[in-house]
């Protein structure tokens, strides 16, 4: 799911995403919430027609920004205030709150508010994430639903295998549409990631979606395949779009190396994506160096792009019974 944060996905328009094969765009109810703000969308007919986007729209609750924006909030058992990174104005976010502006934007997939915190963490700090998680999780799910927005819960628990089964069994107890595996990809080892991910994903219930947030590498993504997540979101793809950074199937290429100013190649060779069709590395490099905006967004379409390509050779290796066979050709064998 590209991260579209502010209603947009960074450089491309909602026909380029509908090209590059996306199916879900998500958006941060904190960003929408400050800015345009609640009365905005509404009057705009809701987030769908506010971006022009008609699939289906992912809100991610706030609750990476507790994370990411530690010193411009406070934390309670009835919510979360933040003081706004834009005004220093303050905001309050309550569980039942942020579930409602999701579900008055038009939202399809609503994530509850929790508490992620950085790796590594005190047990204290962990337990006490777990604890509010499941405490606004119970208060989320009995907000009455509205327009047919669906809830996911977010697993907490940072790397202690204990705590994250205490979070799943709690969540799951309160029998929500779908799961997260939040609070990874926050400072711990790609190996620790990927084991906790898989001891997770083993808990939750294998007839409802399972989500891994902030994951976006190629080899990322096809290890957390192998662990049973289904749902992916990441700024990765447009952030390494935007900054020159091509994403291919057996490597990243940096397109400001010089050895790119002469290759008249495409950036991979067995991606269809308009910009390998008809574009090189060398004319990529070219707009690049010349601060060309066309370049970041040819980048970041490719980007996006090959991921979803990846997404659907992934789909048809697990039904066909070729994925360990796909797995290890793309370096997502288990470490």
């Amino acid at each position: 799911m590209p991260v579209g944060t502010a209603a947009t996905v960074k450089g491309l328009t909602p026909a380029e995403l509908r090209e590059a094969r996306t199916q879900v765009v998500l958006a941060n109810c904190y960003h929408l919430w400050l800015r345009p703000g609640l009365d905005a969308i509404e009057d705009a007919g809701g987030l769908h027609r506010f971006m022009a986007w008609t699939g289906p729209i992912l809100t991610d609750s706030g609750g990476f920004q507790v994370f990411s924006l530690q010193t411009r909030r406070t934390l309670d058992d009835a919510g979360v205030t933040f003081r706004s990174h834009l005004d220093g104005s303050e905001h309050r976010f309550t569980p039942e709150s942020v579930v409602d502006f999701q579900q008055r934007i038009g939202s399809d997939v609503a994530m509850v508010l929790d508490v992620c915190v950085p790796l590594p963490a005190p047990a204290d700090v962990l337990q006490e994430a777990v604890r509010l998680t499941t405490l606004w999780a119970r208060r989320s799910i009995a907000v009455p639903p509205r327009d047919g927005t669906v809830l996911f819960a977010i697993v907490q628990g940072g790397l202690d295998a204990e705590l994250r089964k205490r979070s799943v069994e709690e969540l799951v107890g309160l029998d929500f549409p779908g799961y997260a595996i939040g609070g990874l990809s926050v400072g711990e080892t790609r190996e620790e990631m990927e084991a906790t991910a898989r001891s997770t994903a083993a808990l939750l219930p294998r007839e409802k979606p399972r989500y891994l947030m902030g994951v976006g590498t190629v080899r990322d993504l096809v290890a957390a395949i192998d662990c049973g997540v289904d749902l992916f979101d990441c700024v990765y793809p447009t952030r390494c779009g935007r900054n020159g950074r091509a994403m291919t199937r057996d490597r990243e290429l940096n397109i400001f190396n010089a050895e790119f100013t002469r290759d008249f190649s495409p950036l991979d060779a067995g991606c269809d994506c308009a910009t390998c069709r008809n574009f090189t590395r060398a004319y990529l490099a070219h707009l690049f160096r010349s601060k060309e905006m066309l370049g970041p967004r040819l980048l970041s379409y490719h980007n996006v792009y090959l991921l979803n390509a990846l997404m659907g050779e992934a789909r048809d290796a697990i039904e066909s019974g070729a994925w360990r066979e796909f797995r290890d050709r793309t370096g997502g064998k288990p470490a």
